[in-house]
């Protein structure tokens, strides 16, 4: 019996036999498309007692309804076009590729957009596609939509419903996941998206606020002056980004990064992880970025811009991992877990069963609300 547990394997053993089994895998796969082809062509899932190709492959090959559609669009694609298969086989067109391409391929430009698309993900080759053959913008338009039920679980569905399948000649494009962007032509993207009553209601009040700017209330335009204010109150809570940045006035002390020295970094970085594999493939995140010590704060490395670099959240753990050892930081982990855990308790009163409420002492003065009364007129004197 084989065993599919391989954690007996070396990091680079593993790695080297799954690059090895997608090698094969590619080459399986256009061999598949090949022979779905030729028996397409043929028609041998009519003796077979199937209406279609894609009945025969659902039914008798036991496929997914979206794997056939897709595998069976694809070999129809590579039987027009060869060099797909060979494209498929090496890797340089997955599946989801020649399928997105398929109905955009003629004889005159199928060689130049098949190279094109070669080791491009679906949402490139999406703006790809847009570039070469826009479509017109979709028109603004906010309406209710109708909330289902939820289908009933307990109803099994009919089965072999040939009626409702695709013709033995014909078939749709895969299914697909539903987006949320998708590009229409060069710096277009049709956006939809479902928003509850309180979203409906701060569109329609920005739209109203925008009356002078926005005549129109263009919903597009309105969104996009949201988005830019939302980007700029991010960028300077998480890393003091600012248009007119202060000298720097307070020293870095301990874990406190000064905000002149978060500008620098994020400027510097690109508002990109700076993890690169040692192929010199560098992390693509750029999002729950954080600030990382190149030497370790708690080895005495200093918090300038020269000890600081951008890590994505699982990069800055991993990194933390290779310098003190995965154990060591679980258990850090696990510290920190518990004084989170602590805190809430402590702040809702569920620590012990019971809710104290303390009052201050008389004559105490609270010294947040002190702080939280002061600090502004403070920056308002230009401290």
């Amino acid at each position: 019996m084989k065993t599919y547990s391989l954690f007996h394997l070396a990091d680079d053993v593993l790695l080297h036999g799954l690059k090895s089994l997608l090698a094969c895998d590619r080459t399986t796969t256009a061999e598949l498309l090949a022979h779905i082809a030729e028996v397409d062509e043929r028609r041998l899932y009519l003796p077979a007692a199937y209406p279609s190709m894609y009945l025969y492959c659902v039914h008798e090959l036991h496929m997914s309804e979206d794997s056939a559609l897709k595998r069976i669009q694809a070999a129809r694609a590579a039987r027009k076009f060869p060099g797909i298969f060979t494209a498929v086989a090496e890797g340089r067109l997955h599946l989801s590729a020649v399928c997105m391409l398929a109905p955009h391929l003629t004889p005159e430009h199928a060689d130049t957009l098949l190279a094109a698309a070669e080791h491009k993900t679906k949402a490139e080759i999406a703006l790809l596609l847009a570039a070469r053959f826009p479509r017109p913008d979709v028109p603004t338009t906010v309406q209710a939509v109708a909330v289902t039920g939820a289908p009933d679980l307990m109803t099994p569905a009919p089965v072999a419903a040939f009626a409702a399948e695709p013709a033995p000649g014909h078939v749709e494009s895969a299914s697909r996941p539903r987006t949320t962007i998708a590009p229409l032509s060069p710096g277009r993207f049709d956006v939809r998206f479902t928003l509850d009553q309180s979203a409906h209601d701060l569109l329609r009040y920005a739209q109203a606020l925008l009356g002078h700017a926005v005549p129109s209330g263009d919903i597009a335009e309105v969104v996009k002056r949201g988005l830019a204010t939302l980007v700029e109150q991010l960028e300077k809570r998480v890393f003091a980004v600012s248009a007119r940045p202060r000298s720097q006035r307070s020293a870095a002390k301990g874990r406190h990064v000064p905000a002149e020295v978060r500008r620098t970094v994020w400027r510097r970085d690109g508002g990109r992880c700076t993890f690169t594999s040692a192929a010199g493939q560098r992390c693509p995140a750029c999002t729950r970025l954080e600030l990382d010590h190149v030497d370790p704060l708690a080895r005495g490395g200093a918090t300038i811009p020269g000890n600081l670099r951008l890590r994505c959240r699982a990069h800055n753990q991993y990194t933390a991992e290779r310098a003190f050892g995965a154990g060591f930081m679980e258990r850090k982990r696990e510290e920190a877990r518990g004084r989170t855990a602590e805190r809430r308790a402590a702040s809702t009163g569920t620590g012990t069963g019971a809710t104290t409420h303390i009052e201050p002492a008389p004559g105490h003065v609270d010294q947040r609300a002190r702080r939280e009364e002061v600090i502004p007129w403070l920056r308002r004197l230009g401290l």
